[in-house]
């Protein structure tokens, strides 16, 4: 029968029959193997899109392998095929991009067979469907992106990134283990949706919330949250193809194993009320010194990890469908970012920069962020007027955008502020707002049915919800009103403070042995990037 085997489990079979293949020739121009791999990843998204077609005619679909708590599962649902295509499409562009880029370096044939060995192991993991697929489909992409990084392992920076990865990653993977170890005590199997069915239906209990803890910690470390961020500032002595796939697509496992194992997560307040907590100072912190970097590629590294911290919090408030929805936009957007981050420079130099039109006065920003409030008001009213009615968490959530819009209706209302931008400020607030209600009901009718409800809030939850609002608020008040105390003598040393990520990294780097590292002998190439 047709449907008897999901055609997206085909796709990492082959990229790995092909990775073999090229890990054989790891020189040089190793044959017409670049080509190869571009048209294999090619077909690996043919594979992904014709699972979609499948699942439309056919319905979901599964495979398994053994029992209980070493059950090896694959689904092919909704929400794994479109994780499946989304990779496959950004391994793709990759793959592509690296046909060039890496024409001509020693290890060639070796980049691109691990290349393909990683989108492999990530297409495995985005469509797992038991604890034990997913802990080996993590180590996996652990030990294949390591070596990844240590292309030009004779650079001690690529050196110490690599191994800052190792710890977070694969820390990860040892709570990833325990919480596999748990439920197979606990509950007797691995199986995602039965843990979660058992979950919704007797209740966690304190065993049942411990695995769930350690689900959620894995979760954490593989999104580079706070404070173990520091890593992933510091990749950029990978090659320019091996930070895009990082950023764009290994850097959302945190958030698949969130979503994977949603109704299980769900139904444990604490790890919710933890996401939320994590994720939202991920954010803030994230946001804060991205704006202090000068280098393109930190600053999206930085840009990453506040938007990491955003999907964690979504998760914690059981937006579950944005958080896919933010992922998928996410990804296409730092992938873009990061192929074209060579010709930024020349780009930005072209532009105009006059600087802030008008300097808001203390009543300018309260206008404008009363302004913006009452803007999304009206039209969160009338989405629920014509579509129905909205969840607290999903009206917070949209609150906490505005905030960000706040800022240039602060500059609209400045004394000083043309009619044109006051009239473009306010504009833009409104399609901020418009946007935002738009596209979460598009991520409710394609996935809503596949993941679970927002639960409805308790006082627990209120009060995370309010801590939330407040917190992205004042970050934005004080933000909008930065022209007014930028020139004070405290703010030059902020700014240092802030660009150098408090510091926090520092004490990864005294846990590893500080900044010495030994050299290895050997060249793998001298591309600096």
């Amino acid at each position: 029968m047709v449907s008897a085997f999901p055609l997206t489990l085909f796709s990492p079979v082959l990229l790995l029959l092909v990775s073999a293949i090229a890990l054989s020739r790891p020189g040089i121009g190793p044959g017409g193997f670049p080509k190869w791999s571009e048209m294999v990843a090619f077909a690996a998204l043919l594979l992904s899109a014709g699972g979609l077609v499948q699942f439309w005619l056919f319905g979901p679909n599964r495979i398994e392998l053994l029992n209980g708590g070493m059950l090896l599962a694959m689904r092919a649902d909704l929400v794994s095929i479109t994780m499946a295509i989304l990779v496959s499409f950004i391994g793709w562009v990759v793959m592509r991009y690296s046909r060039t880029y890496l024409d001509g370096e020693d290890q060639e044939g070796s980049f691109h067979g691990l290349m393909l060995s990683t989108l492999a192991c990530v297409l495995v993991l985005v469509q797992a469907a038991s604890m034990a697929m997913l802990l080996i489909a993590s180590v996996a992409v652990g030990l294949t992106l390591k070596r990844l990084l240590l292309f030009y392992r004779h650079r001690p920076q690529a050196q110490r990134a690599s191994i800052k990865f190792a710890l977070v990653w694969h820390g990860g993977d040892l709570a990833l283990l325990v919480s596999a170890i748990v439920f197979a005590i606990a509950f007797g199997t691995g199986d995602i949706a039965a843990l979660a069915d058992t979950a919704t239906a007797t209740g966690l209990g304190v065993i049942g919330n411990l695995g769930v803890a350690f689900l959620v910690l894995a979760a954490i470390l593989k999104t580079a949250a706070f404070p173990l961020h520091g890593w992933l500032t510091e990749v950029m002595e990978a090659p320019t193809p091996v930070s895009a796939l990082l950023h764009a697509g290994i850097i959302n496992s945190g958030g698949v194993i969130l979503i994977t194992a949603a109704g299980l997560v769900q139904a444990s307040p604490g790890s919710m009320a933890a996401l939320v907590m994590i994720g939202g100072l991920t954010a803030l912190f994230g946001a804060m010194v991205m704006l202090t970097q000068s280098a393109i590629k930190t600053s999206l590294a930085w840009s990453t990890i506040s938007q990491m911290g955003f999907m964690l919090l979504q998760c914690g408030l059981g937006l579950w469908a944005l958080a896919l929805l933010h992922i998928v936009a996410h990804s296409l957007y730092k992938a873009h970012a990061f192929l074209s981050s060579g010709g930024a420079v020349s780009a930005v130099a072209a532009l105009r920069r006059p600087g802030p039109v008008a300097v808001p006065s203390l009543a300018a920003v309260l206008r404008s962020f009363a302004l913006a409030l009452v803007l999304y008001g009206l039209i969160a009213t009338t989405f629920t007027l014509f579509i129905g009615p909205k969840t607290a968490q999903a009206l917070a959530l949209g609150a906490i955008l505005i905030f960000g819009v706040a800022y240039l209706v602060a500059q609209g209302l400045a004394d000083l502020a043309p009619a044109e931008l006051t009239r473009r400020t306010v504009a833009a607030s409104a399609a901020a707002a418009i946007a935002y209600f738009s596209f979460q009901a598009a991520a409710h009718l394609a996935w809503g049915g596949a993941l679970p409800k927002a639960p409805i809030p308790g006082p627990l939850e209120w009060a995370l919800i309010v801590l939330a609002v407040l917190s992205f608020g004042i970050v934005a008040f004080a933000q909008a009103l930065f022209p007014l105390w930028a020139h004070h003598p405290a703010t030059a040393g902020l700014r240092v403070h802030l660009a150098n990520g408090l510091y926090l990294n520092a004490l990864l780097d005294r846990a590893i042995g500080g900044f010495q590292t030994t050299a290895t002998k050997g060249n793998l190439g001298e591309r600096h990037v």
